[in-house]
């Protein structure tokens, strides 16, 4: 599906502003669905999963996804940072995603993300680098 596209069918719609990208992204987050989240990221996005571990390009991203998904569960955020230079974005956000989920367990899945996002050249904002945990300590050995 190419932006234009996705542009014109989605329900979800990307944002023209820095100020939009948050809830650009939950609203695409809270679809549940992996293509219409796909549409939020550029081609080669990079996203990094619990593990530290880069997934490139949407096809990696994709399965990454399915993690967030599998609870049925919706995405909360607080904004905590946006700073904005040009066409980049540097966003910290606060997330959970919290309740219980499609099969009875109570989930309480949560983070700090340290993420990017830059304005293409048809003027909508999408992830280029996504670290939903950013601030885990993660060993190093």
């Amino acid at each position: 599906m190419t932006a234009q596209n996705f542009l014109q069918s989605s329900v979800c719609s990307l944002s023209k502003t820095p100020e939009g990208i948050v809830d650009s992204f939950l609203a695409h987050m809270n679809s549940f669905n992996t293509e219409t989240m796909l549409g939020f990221y550029e081609e080669d996005a990079i996203f990094i999963n619990d593990n530290g571990e880069p997934r490139r390009g949407k096809m990696e991203i994709a399965g990454e996804l399915e993690y967030f998904f599998k609870f049925g569960l919706p995405m909360k955020i607080t904004t905590k940072n946006i700073y904005v230079d040009g066409n980049l974005a540097s966003l910290i956000l606060d997330w959970s995603i919290t309740g219980v989920a499609n099969n009875g367990e109570k989930v309480c899945v949560r983070g700090t993300s340290n993420d990017y996002a830059r304005r293409g050249i048809d003027g909508y904002w999408r992830y280029w680098f996504e670290n939903p945990f950013g601030v885990k300590v993660r060993s190093l050995f």
